[in-house]
């Protein structure tokens, strides 16, 4: 669509009959000094010359008139508005911690009838979580002995998908650093611009390695305004097949939930607790919930400025007549019968 930035400069158009109308003409300061007798005559010859100059003036100022019409349409700023383009409205900055620590390949997920061991469960539904923040800024964090940043706050989701994928157990360490996971993620939200941000940790076990109270980080959260979601998993019991037959056994026992239900009582988040796959795609679309997805978008459209062909056209023009006035053409038809 076409429009003008400044259309009331185009009100400079008549600026020069505006001038010409207004300011008084030149006066003659020549005196009579020779009296004819054939003045009549010569008064009718000045008459025709005059109306044959009048017509030659008007065509002179054509041009001039045309470049100044030119200028000003060009200073009125002409522009193509184009279609118009939509843009995800940036939403929260959220860090995803994931525990890999050895007890993460214990199989006792269930999922669709089939049991999985805990990390390959938490990947096929962070999956989901993380196609479904769009707009969002996300971040990864694996951690286990150490905690150690695997994808920094980023609206690239196939980036951060492709390094969830190559989480591994025990990459960091067989232990369990939630203190130190925490404290990490809390150091790179801290950084990023915005009020909306959260940490959603996942782990199966307590915190027995770091350097970093999770309390004493949760606390921190707190001051920061960061909210943490902390989710349990592990199957609660499970029926495995002994020597002496089927035994019932307790594969979470080492889950510190007390600790996980107080850092997110801290920092005014929620504590979810898994024992299968489906229960922890659950947890993620109620954490969805509690963190809306931004919906709001931006909308802009692009502009391509049009000034410089009018503004061409007036230089052009402007060369040409200052060609004539210079009388190039006749010189180079002189050159031509020469």
């Amino acid at each position: 669509m076409f429009q003008l930035a400044t259309p009331w400069l185009l009100l400079l158009i008549p600026l020069p009959f505006l001038v010409r109308w207004l300011l008084p003409a030149a006066q003659s300061r020549g005196t009579q000094a020779l009296k004819v007798p054939f003045f009549n005559r010569i008064q009718t010859l000045q008459n025709s010359n005059t109306a044959n100059q009048s017509k030659t003036f008007s065509a002179r100022l054509l041009l001039p008139f045309t470049i100044w019409c030119l200028l000003s349409f060009a200073l009125s700023g002409p522009q193509w508005l184009g279609k118009p383009l939509t843009f995800p409205q940036s939403g929260r900055d959220i860090m995803l911690a994931l525990d890999l620590s050895g007890s993460m390949q214990t199989p006792d997920m269930e999922l669709n009838g089939h049991y999985f061991d805990r990390l390959a469960v938490v990947k096929i539904a962070a999956r989901k979580f993380i196609q479904a923040r769009t707009g969002d800024r996300l971040g990864l964090i694996l951690f286990g002995t150490q905690a150690y940043l695997q994808t920094p706050l980023t609206f690239d989701q196939k980036t951060v998908l492709e390094m969830l994928n190559d989480a591994t157990i025990g990459l960091a360490g067989s232990q369990t650093a939630i203190g130190d996971a925490v404290g990490l993620a809390l150091k790179q939200l801290g950084r990023a611009p915005g009020h909306s941000k959260v940490i959603i940790l996942l782990t199966d076990g307590g915190n027995n390695a770091g350097t970093v109270s999770p309390l004493d980080a949760a606390a921190m959260a707190k001051k920061l305004g960061i909210k943490i979601y902390t989710i349990g998993i592990g199957a609660k019991r499970l029926v495995v097949q002994g020597l002496f037959g089927p035994q019932v056994i307790h594969p979470t026992n080492e889950l510190d939930e007390e600790t996980l239900k107080k850092m997110a009582k801290i920092t005014g988040g929620l504590f979810f607790r898994a024992d299968s796959g489906e229960e922890l795609k659950q947890v993620y679309a109620e954490i969805n919930k509690l963190v809306p997805i931004v919906s709001a978008k931006n909308i802009f459209r692009p502009i391509k400025p049009l000034y410089p062909w009018p503004l061409g056209l007036a230089l052009i023009l402007s060369l040409l007549m200052a060609l004539r006035k210079t009388n190039l053409f006749d010189k180079k038809l002189l050159r031509g019968n020469d």
